[in-house]
């Protein structure tokens, strides 16, 4: 497939998800031409305001249901020369109880894009799905070391349709995203040498970073960056969480870098990539911001009633029985990745600056 060069048309879903408002930057530095999907034009005027100073290089437009209409994109992906799907229930809450409302939506919404790319975008030659490492996951009491070629298929659906609500919210938001992605490779490979366009899927864990979303209260902030908050700077989780293992993390200024290098390396399409600068625990993370010096974020200097935690400093010692291979990434998309201290000391700067 083609290229997408600097100056080419983007359409990204979910324009105003973490995520999706670093990757909307970071296209529009590099030359692009963007346009974002939200379900209301009114709560996401922000984002106006955020670009007013690329001019007509942005535009956002609504798309309200991504779930009950099979032409629910049609509008939106004519135009553009690529689209970037990032926008699915599945990565906003674990916090549901029927399991079909996080599969229906994720499923449907996923297929939506690529049935609406494939009968009214015509000059559409590359679609990418970000999605999760939850469709590669599989629990494992030895090492393994994951890659593109494995699936989450140790179970995980079927527990879920067996015990339904009663499913732990993790399998629920494993077996959505493991059936939404299940579900675009089929559409993908039925229809294949009829599409113009080719298919790739980025697979990311935890994304941290500083929030550029105007929220006022880390109670707003998105699902990852909420956790690393409560767990890091503000404890409100058990001791016991700062020890989970089989963890990831990427700073989500390289996952876009890696995503928007997705559309000009041709020999991405058609595969799974995994974008991972690797394994930890929540321990590892207060050690880092422990290490800082000078702290920046001195509002929660020691000695304060609002002094970073300490932790349990075993954390150190925990072993990773899943880790991930994310060697694709950095030989396909020349993926690079920011240090621990590096994202631990940008998310404390900006969480000084909002006062928290």
């Amino acid at each position: 497939m083609p290229v997408i060069t600097s100056g080419a048309k983007v359409l990204v879903t979910g324009a105003n998800g973490s995520i999706s408002i670093w990757l909307i930057r970071t296209l529009l530095e590099q030359g692009y031409v963007v346009r974002g999907t939200v379900r209301s034009l009114e709560r996401s005027s922000f984002l106006v305001d955020m670009f007013k100073s690329h001019g007509d290089k942005f535009e956002l437009v609504a798309v309200e249901d991504i779930t009950k209409s099979d032409d629910a994109f049609d509008e939106s992906v004519k135009g553009v020369d690529a689209i970037i799907h990032a926008v699915s229930p599945v990565i906003v809450t674990f916090d549901v109880d029927d399991p079909n409302e996080l599969i229906e939506p994720a499923v449907n919404g996923t297929v939506g894009i690529l049935r609406s790319a494939a009968k009214n975008g015509p000059g559409v030659r590359r679609v990418v799905v970000l999605a999760s490492t939850g469709s590669i996951y599989r629990e494992s009491n030895e090492l393994v070391v994951l890659n593109e070629k494995d699936w989450n298929d140790s179970g995980v659906t079927e527990r879920v349709e067996q015990l339904g609500r009663s499913a732990s919210s993790l399998d629920k938001y494993r077996a959505a995203t493991t059936l939404a992605e299940k579900a675009a490779w089929a559409f993908y490979h039925e229809r294949q040498s009829q599409l113009n366009w080719d298919l790739l899927v980025i697979h990311a864990p935890f994304a941290f970073g500083p929030p550029l979303a105007p929220v006022s209260t880390p109670a707003e902030l998105n699902l990852s960056i909420k956790v690393w908050y409560y767990c890091v700077v503000d404890p409100q989780t058990s001791e016991k969480r700062l020890l989970e293992s089989n963890k990831s993390w990427v700073d989500v200024r390289d996952l876009v870098l890696a995503t928007a290098k997705s559309l000009v390396v041709p020999e991405a399409g058609g595969e799974r990539i995994i974008v991972s600068a690797g394994s930890n625990v929540w321990q590892d993370w207060i050690d880092v911001v422990n290490s800082l010096s000078p702290s920046p974020i001195p509002s929660h200097a020691p000695g304060t009633n609002k002094a970073l935690p300490k932790g349990r400093p075993e954390g150190k010692h925990v072993k990773h029985t899943v880790q991930y291979d994310a060697s694709k990434a950095q030989r396909i998309l020349a993926a690079q990745y920011r240090s621990m201290d590096e994202t631990a000391r940008d998310m404390l700067a900006d969480f000084e600056r909002r006062g928290w």
